[in-house]
């Protein structure tokens, strides 16, 4: 196996990891628990199946493209890695204004290591052009 593809495969499971982190941690937030459960809301969301669709798919990519990294072809594999790595860069970046706007240190920090992630995968996939 490639070294490049490798390396895009765990990232893609630093991916995964950050988004579950920030969803253990959001939830351990004083009273964000409490107002899920009573108010069917998370951070002024309504709690549907469409959000839990976009959580689904959310975390999902990030685990099929670690397995998909290393089994691509390598046109269509780069081709996918800075695709879907962009998107993943975009959107942590919507939660980070979020973040900033509220202070919480932990979100800051958990997103922008999602964010340096994405980044990571879209350089080494462009790299890997390079090498090929």
């Amino acid at each position: 196996l490639e070294d490049w593809k490798i390396k895009i495969s765990v990232l893609w499971l630093i991916v995964e990891g950050t988004f579950l982190a920030w969803l253990i941690l959001m939830l351990m937030e004083p009273g964000v628990l409490q107002q899920f459960l009573l108010t069917g809301e998370m951070e002024g969301m309504k709690i549907g199946p469409e959000l839990l669709l976009l959580f689904a798919i959310v975390g999902l990519v990030p685990l099929i493209m670690a397995f998909l990294s290393l089994t691509l072809k390598n046109s269509t594999n780069r081709w996918a890695n800075i695709i879907l790595g962009i998107v993943f860069v975009v959107i942590p970046l919507v939660v980070l204004s979020e973040a900033v706007a509220q202070s919480s240190a932990w979100a800051i920090l958990n997103t922008l290591s999602g964010v340096v992630a994405s980044a990571l995968i879209v350089w080494y996939a462009w790299k890997s052009k390079q090498k090929a």
